[in-house]
């Protein structure tokens, strides 16, 4: 009889990765300074000063400590942020992160379990706000239509 074949070790939990395609700072990694990506960015280091992702995505990885002011599209946190946040489009803060600052955003998702300390400021994209006008809205339609069956009082 064939002797049992030895049973493998259960798989260990894979940690997360920067997604393919991003700039990536490790969890080794120490930057005392300014950041500036026009790529998307996963920093899951320790970072102290500036960070500046304008048009794109910033991932803090669960490793990742910032101190820093952070400006970007769209920003997620799965680590620890210690400074103000501007995200353009969205910020992200997922369970288990930690975020202590005031924000700016057009949307904001606070995952349970996430721990925030600030201001939320909650703001419009620019393109979709409508043209800024002398004379209100309602007045430029009662004046073109009057409604029908309804006499003007002289």
């Amino acid at each position: 009889m064939p002797a049992p074949m030895p049973t493998p070790p259960p798989p260990r939990p894979a940690e997360p990765e920067a997604p393919r395609g991003v700039a990536s700072i490790g969890k080794s990694v120490v930057i005392k300074g300014q950041i500036f990506s026009r790529e998307d960015l996963y920093l899951d280091g320790e970072i102290e000063g500036t960070v500046e992702v304008p048009e794109n995505r910033l991932t803090i990885g669960p490793h990742g400590k910032l101190q820093a002011s952070i400006r970007a599209r769209e920003v997620v946190v799965l680590g620890s942020v210690q400074g103000n946040v501007e995200a353009g489009e969205r910020i992200d803060i997922r369970k288990e992160s930690k975020l202590v600052g005031d924000i700016k955003t057009g949307r904001i998702i606070i995952e349970d379990g996430a721990y925030f300390k600030g201001s939320i400021d909650i703001v419009k994209p620019e393109a979709a706000r409508p043209p800024v006008s002398s004379r209100p809205a309602v007045a430029e339609i009662a004046a073109a239509a009057p409604l029908a069956g309804v006499e003007p009082k002289p």
